[in-house]
């Protein structure tokens, strides 16, 4: 059973959400053989002002 897990930062709209879980799944399918009911995709989603780069906010970027 793989477990996916995917961090990202908060933003994304339902519709981008689905097509990412779909494209992972398929492709999970088709590089392990396992199929597509087992893999498990987990999203974590950051606040931007949980999130740095280099020291800064992702928050403070406009």
């Amino acid at each position: 059973m793989p477990i996916v897990h995917i961090d990202l930062i908060e933003g994304r709209n339902k519709e981008q959400i689905k097509g990412l879980v779909s494209d992972v799944t398929k492709a999970i399918v088709k590089n392990t053989g396992a199929p597509a009911e087992h893999v498990h995709i987990v999203l974590n989603e950051m606040q931007k002002n949980r999130y740095s780069v280099g020291g800064n906010l992702k928050s403070d970027e406009k």
